[in-house]
């Protein structure tokens, strides 16, 4: 009888904790996207890059982030490359003016390029280092616009060439507060 007590107790003090807990989380918890222009170092070429993000805010100056982003299409050893990407990656902010903060970002990403040419195709699945900086304006309690520069190191592999690719994009992001 007492452990069917304790059991009730315990399920009945769950179901105010759950609800507290989640609306604590979700405050710490965005979404976001950007757009902007990707630079294959060596390719010397640049195409649209896209992202989709989440994260986690640990700290007013410190979040992780989860992404996905599509670095566009170049030309490349006699036919076309497209490199496509996840991150996760570490933020450190630092505010800088009411509303306005700069930031940088260290993580890793793991990703595949594709090469389609008309002597044949290949693909390279490789993972490595990223890292860079940006600045971000909160326009609004919940939405932050930023602008970045992002490094992705030696993607791609023997079949497609390896090539840094540098990201300038532009992006929003919305916090769930």
């Amino acid at each position: 009888m007492r452990s069917a007590i304790a059991l009730g107790a315990l399920l009945a003090a769950s179901a105010f904790a759950v609800p507290a807990a989640a609306q604590v989380n979700m405050s710490s918890v965005y979404i976001g996207g950007s757009i902007g222009r990707a630079d294959y170092r060596t390719a010397d070429q640049t195409d649209t890059a896209w992202r989709i993000l989440g994260g986690y805010q640990f700290h007013p100056n410190f979040a992780a982030e989860l992404g996905w982003h599509h670095l566009g299409q170049v030309g490349s050893l006699g036919g076309e490359r497209e490199s496509r990407l996840f991150e996760l990656t570490g933020i450190g902010a630092f505010p800088v003016a009411a509303n306005f903060s700069v930031y940088g970002k260290l993580g890793g990403y793991y990703g595949t390029s594709e090469l389609r040419s008309p002597l044949g195709s290949g693909d390279d699945n490789n993972g490595g280092l990223t890292y860079g900086f940006g600045a971000q304006y909160d326009i609004a309690r919940q939405v932050g616009v930023r602008l970045e520069w992002q490094r992705y190191d030696q993607v791609g592999g023997s079949r497609t060439g390896e090539t840094d690719i540098d990201v300038l994009n532009l992006g929003v992001v919305y916090r769930f507060r």
